[in-house]
């Protein structure tokens, strides 16, 4: 038994004196949760005008750059210090070159955001999977993935990013040497002050789907489990952690959360870096269509969830539910 635990045992200790009320319930509970702690993901497309709600995860919504604005400042208004940014170009091709196009979907949505909000801090995801023709997140070569030919690309996409004035870069392709290759290239392009929040134990996931429809990133063949994390693995994932932060990452992240909370609560307790954990969109889905159906209280099970997350030990939570729990907490 821990030695921290100190109890005389029944009847001299009753456990439930301290859950006899709210006030006290309140005042002694261990987990704090607030919409300082959330990251809210945004998608933006192309075009004008456009506010497209993704099918599979109802009130969230593809948004042309202007209306991407709307939604930062509705979730800065509610206290959420910080969006992460998905794009979806117009065009795909091999290389994904509008991922580090200096017009591209994401740039523009950077620099209105910063212009109208500096304040609200911009975290940009660095992939190439929503700009490739094929749907993977690097270049194909012989059926496969190259790992080193990647990194070029991702290094211009980074830095692209950063020129706009995104606040932090958070590459999530699982590309060997990706952190190392990246903070070299920001810090050679004047960018040093800028911090990597790495994905760091992505793992290979069932529970993206909702996100590749949302983000148009389905692989248009095979799977991505030869570079995301078999979700089998927990040692893994302290090793790719540990390498992130040895190449340079200044925080790590767990993605996802609702099934990996082991995962975090290692990662917090063998690295002290800022943690952040991803609730995914198939785990926000799965709230709302078994709330829809009547079969869960939605809004009591979406705070359950996102304590559980905190409680394991993620300092950020990036959550589709961003703006829900805010008006709650």
């Amino acid at each position: 038994m821990n030695k921290k635990i100190i109890s005389p045992g029944f009847p001299v200790s009753r456990l439930r004196r301290l859950r006899q009320n709210a006030a006290i319930r309140e005042m002694v509970s261990e987990t704090t949760l607030n919409a300082k702690d959330f990251i809210y993901p945004v998608f933006a497309v192309p075009g004008k005008k456009v506010k497209k709600e993704i099918n599979s995860m109802p009130g969230i919504f593809q948004l042309s750059v202007e209306n991407v604005l709307v939604e930062c400042e509705d979730a800065y208004k509610l206290g959420v210090p910080a969006v992460i940014l998905f794009g979806i170009p117009e065009h795909k091709d091999e290389y994904g070159s509008e991922a580090y196009a200096d017009n591209g979907v994401i740039q523009q949505a950077v620099k209105l955001i910063k212009k109208e909000i500096p304040e609200l801090i911009v975290v940009t995801d660095v992939c190439l999977c929503e700009y490739t023709s094929h749907g993977h997140c690097g270049v194909i070569e012989n059926g496969a993935v190259n790992n080193d030919k990647t990194l070029e690309l991702l290094v211009k996409e980074a830095v692209s990013h950063a020129s706009a004035g995104a606040d932090i870069i958070a590459p999530s392709d699982m590309m060997d040497g990706r952190i190392g290759a990246i903070r070299k290239g920001l810090d050679i392009n004047n960018f040093e002050d800028t911090p990597i929040m790495a994905y760091s134990a992505k793992y290979s996931s069932s529970f993206y789907g909702p996100f590749r429809e949302a983000a148009e990133s389905s692989p248009q063949f095979g799977d991505r489990k030869s570079y995301q994390m078999d979700f089998r693995n927990g040692e893994e994932a302290l090793r790719e952690i540990y390498l992130d932060i040895k190449e340079g990452a200044d925080m790590i992240m767990v993605k996802p959360a609702l099934s990996y909370l082991d995962i975090i609560k290692s990662a917090k307790e063998n690295f002290n870096l800022p943690l952040a954990a991803y609730n995914v969109s198939g785990e926000y889905s799965m709230v709302k269509a078994a709330a829809k159906k009547g079969w869960i209280d939605g809004d009591k099970t979406m705070l359950e969830i996102l304590y559980s997350i905190k409680r394991a030990g993620a300092d950020m939570i990036i959550t589709y539910f961003a703006k829900e729990a805010s008006l709650l907490l």
